[in-house]
């Protein structure tokens, strides 16, 4: 198994991993599966604003999971914070790729000088909440019955982490 750095050739299994997400459980708040043109957009958007897409592929070079951030909130006070996400594919959970994707995650947000990693993750996820807890993320805000999914109100929570990142913050106009 390694980590790679995921480019337009991953669009189809990170888009089986991104629909199974969709369409079988509550890790993604939407209702209908992605397309191979929405990862288009999803990519170059990745690209433009140099956010990573981290993956870990096993020794056949099958994608088994991944990681990305990207932009928190669009005002320009926010631009040392972003938000994440992370998926495993649903046949290689409980394996512990999610310690060495999130890992990957915050190292790559230190080197690029962000300061705050958020995570929204559904209320009812213990496995994704226990991961982000044991990487020191520390629960900071529900937002009740944020979605509907599955004929049901689903409650989000959100984590967070703060980098010793940048050294010298400076307020910046983008």
């Amino acid at each position: 198994m390694k980590v790679i750095s995921c480019t337009k050739a991953h669009a189809q299994p990170i888009l089986e991993i991104f629909n199974d997400a969709i369409l079988n459980s509550t890790a993604l708040y939407d209702y209908k599966p992605r397309t191979l043109q929405m990862m288009d957009t999803w990519f170059e958007t990745k690209s433009k604003n140099n956010f990573p897409v981290i993956g870990v592929v096993n020794d056949e070079n099958e994608l088994m999971g991944f990681g990305s951030y990207g932009t928190f909130r669009a005002w320009p006070a926010y631009h040392y914070t972003v938000e994440h996400s992370l998926y495993i594919r649903n046949d290689h959970r409980g394996k512990g790729l999610g310690k060495i994707i999130l890992r990957e995650i915050i190292q790559e947000a230190t080197r690029q000088n962000y300061h705050c990693l958020v995570a929204g993750i559904d209320s009812t996820n213990i496995a994704s909440v226990n991961l982000h807890t044991s990487f020191g993320f520390e629960f900071s805000g529900r937002i009740k019955q944020a979605g509907y999914k599955f004929q049901r109100w689903l409650d989000l929570d959100f984590y967070q982490l703060l980098l010793h990142t940048p050294e010298h913050p400076v307020e910046e106009s983008f």
